[in-house]
């Protein structure tokens, strides 16, 4: 039990780990603006334009509903393909996919920028002072008496 807690420990406290967990909060906070978006202020407008009530009632009933009868016979809801949400669902979808790619698309931009930077080139070693000179002149000197 004690190897799995430190497992799930160090898998939990990597950064990418964290990293994952905020881009899905941000995700979903984003997906609920874009929701909203379509909702709000695009569907409206579309509606305006094919001058319908809403997309959000576009609907194709196969059956209709029914009450309840006073011969006990159970109310019938009604069944009806919803295909006004479905396409409110779609525009969600295509602007977040959009966002998303633009995002990725910048992001590989900016990784091949800093990929074709050229590298520093090597720092080429100061010329030596005159003490160096001389000291090196000196041991060449000492090297040549010895042999």
């Amino acid at each position: 039990m004690g190897k799995f807690l430190s497992d799930f420990k160090e898998f939990a406290l990597k950064g990418n780990v964290v990293d994952m967990a905020v881009g899905v909060i941000v995700g979903g906070a984003f997906g609920k603006i874009v929701s909203s978006l379509v909702n709000d202020i695009i569907m409206p407008v579309f509606s305006l334009i094919t001058g319908g009530a809403g997309y959000s009632n576009l609907k194709y009933v196969i059956r209709e509903a029914s009450p309840a009868t006073a011969e006990g016979a159970a109310a019938v809801e009604e069944v009806a393909i919803n295909y006004g949400t479905f396409i409110m669902n779609i525009v969600d979808f295509v602007i977040i996919a959009f966002s998303i790619f633009v995002a990725i698309r910048l992001a590989m931009k900016l990784k091949k920028k800093v990929a074709e930077e050229p590298a520093p080139a090597p720092a080429t070693p100061p010329e030596p002072t005159k003490e160096e000179v001389l000291l090196t002149e000196i041991r060449d000197l000492l090297k040549e008496q010895k042999k």
